[in-house]
């Protein structure tokens, strides 16, 4: 069952399905595929195969097709899928075709390179407010956005529609932002700051910690050197071989 969207910003008209309710993992795999869909657009190609988006994704051909099943697209045989018309899917289902604002607090130096960087526009994002408790960062001019004290926030985001909030701040403060940002109406969390963040129910958080991705990262080095020390090299006494891994957060 699927249902038409109006012609979006490039004219055409799509057939999208109803919003499914999707495999967390799946959700997490879809902004891979749609980067790789511009990619392969940007390259001038208006179909691709299942096998040729899985390897431009970075995951196996038959796990990308039950994703993809789960958005009622499933290609043509011989033909595989329309790149624009699955772009409309993805964008649709991830709620890209309206632009986000979003309010950064924290404009130390992940802070300040998250302001400056200037991808998320393309990506669906807008970047509406910077906010900050430290006095001397109060003022900065970041990217075109006046850095504004945390007191703002509530104010602010009423008046940018914010529902996004991305947190960059310490540890120690970051509960306390979490706070101010669910009180101003924010449902959405980005959290960088190195905790776990108490939420009310309704609120979303997801969590990037680069240290834990390291650590993890550390382990497979750990276990590669094991595994090479041993007799033979690539056999361990749990069956594990010493073969290249690729993890994704969320999968």
């Amino acid at each position: 069952m699927s249902q038409q969207r109006p012609p979006g910003p490039t004219g055409r008209s799509a057939g999208v399905p109803a919003l499914p309710d999707l495999p967390e993992a799946t959700v997490a795999r879809l902004p891979e595929y749609l980067r790789a869909l511009h990619h392969i657009a940007e390259a001038g190609n208006d179909t691709v195969s299942s096998e040729g988006l899985a390897t431009a994704a970075g995951v196996n051909s038959a796990k990308l097709r039950k994703d993809l099943s789960h958005l009622g697209s499933y290609g043509t045989r011989g033909v595989g899928y329309d790149v624009a018309l699955l772009i409309d899917q993805i964008e649709y289902v991830l709620g890209l075709t309206q632009r986000r604002s979003v309010a950064l607090v924290g404009v130390g130096n992940l802070g300040h390179a998250l302001a400056g960087y200037g991808g998320f526009a393309s990506r669906g994002f807008r970047i509406a407010a910077l906010f900050d408790a430290n006095p001397a960062r109060v003022g900065e001019v970041i990217n075109g956005l006046t850095v504004r004290h945390i007191s703002e926030l509530a104010e602010v985001a009423a008046a940018e529609s914010i529902a996004i909030g991305v947190i960059a701040t310490p540890a120690s403060a970051a509960q306390s932002v979490a706070d101010d940002l669910v009180a101003a109406g924010v449902t959405s969390i980005l959290n960088f700051a190195p905790c776990v963040l108490s939420v009310p129910e309704g609120v979303d958080v997801r969590k990037v910690d680069l240290a834990i991705e390291l650590q993890i990262l550390s382990f497979h080095e750990h276990r590669k050197s094991a595994l090479t020390a041993l007799p033979g090299g690539f056999a361990g006494p749990n069956g594990l071989g010493a073969t290249g891994t690729e993890e994704a957060v969320g999968t």
